[in-house]
């Protein structure tokens, strides 16, 4: 009768334990985290947070470190010489493409210094202006103009002056920069606006005048003179190309001067051919 019992108070506590919650360990809740915050459960509380926004770090002001000057490296050193842009102290354009011929127009204002642009030996000089465009005979199309022989072997004319520099004659030796004339337009360039009819060649007999008026394309020595390496020579070019034509070639471009009118009055005095040649009046060779 008494287990019977027993067995009944026990059956009944395990059905009571078993509707009851559970309570976990010391007092600690065994509900799942989600249905113990979900709001409208009663018993229940709901949990809010506002999380603030992060604050920007002030940036400070960088300032950039300031370097030192650059350092300027000379240009290399291409040939012994030491060239000089034929127009000195004036602004300066020129023609850096072949037209007809292998020269250059240097457009300057009128009276502008021609400076020799290398040293060496005054070889051809013309001091008054002889062509007619009547003729257009192609030794005087140059108008005043001098021509030197460098140092290095190389001929350079510098044509359609206003005016020869005092004491330059042929014979005489010239600094590289020395004044040797004045920017004007005489010759065929009377139409134009003054410049300097610059050309590059080697020496020839003066009856060769086409060679004179240049047979070397100038522009790419001028840019260097001008702004870049002043040691760049056209000696290697001239002599290529001197040996590949030969020293006396033939006239081929603008060789033909016009008929001339018959004269109906004597030339005046001041019209005599002032042309003059270096006194050895011999084709130099370049060395």
């Amino acid at each position: 009768m008494r287990s019977t019992r027993w067995v009944a108070v026990t059956a009944a506590l395990l059905a009571v334990a078993a509707c009851s919650p559970a309570t976990g360990v010391a007092g600690v809740s065994a509900q799942s985290p989600a249905s113990a915050g979900t709001p409208g459960t009663p018993g229940s509380a709901a949990v809010t947070a506002t999380i603030p926004a992060p604050t920007p770090e002030r940036q400070a002001s960088v300032r950039a470190p300031e370097g030192d000057d650059p350092v300027r490296v000379p240009p290399p050193k291409l040939s012994k010489y030491t060239y000089t842009f034929p127009v000195r102290g004036c602004k300066v354009t020129y023609q850096r493409r072949l037209l007809v011929l292998p020269k250059t127009t240097i457009w300057a204002a009128e009276g502008c210094a021609f400076v020799a642009p290398v040293s060496g030996v005054v070889d051809e000089v013309n001091t008054r202006n002889r062509w007619l465009p009547s003729t257009d005979a192609g030794a005087h199309r140059e108008g005043r103009f001098v021509s030197i022989i460098g140092d290095d072997g190389v001929r350079y004319l510098g044509g359609h002056l206003d005016g020869v520099a005092d004491g330059i004659r042929p014979g005489v030796r010239v600094s590289g920069g020395q004044l040797l004339g004045q920017v004007g337009n005489s010759g065929n360039a009377r139409a134009t606006g003054p410049n300097l009819y610059f050309a590059i060649s080697w020496k020839t007999g003066p009856s060769l005048w086409w060679v004179r008026r240049g047979m070397v394309e100038p522009w790419d020595y001028l840019d260097a003179w001008l702004s870049g390496n002043r040691t760049l020579s056209p000696k290697e070019e001239t002599l290529a190309l001197r040996a590949k034509l030969g020293e006396a070639p033939r006239c081929t471009i603008l060789c033909a001067s016009k008929k001339a009118p018959k004269a109906t009055k004597s030339p005046k005095p001041d019209d005599e051919d002032p042309f003059t040649l270096n006194p050895s009046g011999n084709p130099g060779s370049l060395q």
